[in-house]
């Protein structure tokens, strides 16, 4: 199969890798750094660089761009893309990039795919991915239709080489409005937390719990700023809704009420279990 692949950092970089690892593909890679690009061809993980050509030969395109950037090179290489070529996406976030997406397959005669892996680190570009980002990850899909099996069993064919361990698919819509909460909160959560005054004095001091919450406080700016801003709304609901419940646990303190306390906590704690049994 000939794949390509746009966006050589950790997501795009690691997808090359994969592809080669699984052997019997063909890759092409396209940065917008091109020192990159040539890297990735020297050190084995392409074939060559992902031009106008190379894409009118590809099967599958995988686009690991930020969300604005993979809207504005879809649009730019939708007419040199061969006729019923699967081309997914690896954005965080999935409205903006499924519109502009679906609209231009309807165009030009591919077949286009919303695509979120779940996986990666705190480190970024070429030098951080590896072939095996993905072992075990899952990866989360939005279809243009949900009914169509031998698409599904199409898209899983040409994922087989991420070996990963669940494909879920879902509403480009649900999926922002989740991974608000699973990813986005969390990210700014961390991020925030980590500010404290205290947090420089914590070494001797921290066990499990400050590295768990502190893990993903160390994040690419300009990555994060464009899908917290475009998803803005789901992510501004999640805020409010921590927001509420801390003051609650603020109030408590602060009235001594610890049977209240002791409430909240108990809550939290069978929360927590009874989302993981589902």
């Amino acid at each position: 199969m000939n794949v390509g692949i746009a966006g050589l950092g950790l997501i795009g970089g690691s997808l090359s890798k994969a592809f080669k690892r699984a052997g019997g593909h063909s890759v092409f890679g396209f940065d917008i750094d091109s020192k990159t690009t040539e890297f990735a061809i020297i050190a084995g993980a392409l074939d060559g660089k992902l031009d106008e050509r190379a894409i009118g030969m590809c099967d599958c395109l995988l686009i690991a761009l930020y969300p604005k950037a993979a809207c504005e090179y879809l649009e730019r290489i939708s007419p040199f893309i061969k006729k019923d070529a699967l081309v997914l996406d690896c954005c965080g976030t999935k409205r903006a990039i499924c519109d502009k997406g679906f609209a231009l397959a309807e165009k030009y005669g591919f077949v286009f795919v919303g695509g979120h892996p779940m996986a990666g680190t705190h480190h970024s570009g070429f030098k951080s991915s590896r072939a095996d980002l993905f072992d075990g990850a899952g990866m989360v899909i939005v279809p243009p239709v949900f009914d169509d099996i031998s698409l599904l069993s199409r898209i899983k064919k040409v994922l087989e080489p991420m070996k990963f361990a669940s494909i879920s698919a879902i509403t480009a819509k649900k999926h922002d409005e989740v991974i608000a909460f699973t990813s986005q909160l969390a990210h700014i959560v961390s991020n925030a937390y980590v500010k404290s005054p205290t947090a420089p004095n914590h070494k001797g001091f921290s066990a499990g719990s400050f590295k768990d919450l502190t893990r993903v406080a160390q994040l690419n700016p300009a990555m994060w700023t464009e899908l917290f801003a475009e998803n803005r709304d789901n992510l501004i609901k999640e805020i409010d809704i921590l927001t509420a419940n801390l003051i609650k646990y603020r109030e408590v303190l602060a009235e001594q009420n610890y049977e209240g306390l002791y409430t909240l906590l108990d809550e939290g704690s069978k929360t927590k279990e009874r989302v993981e049994r589902q």
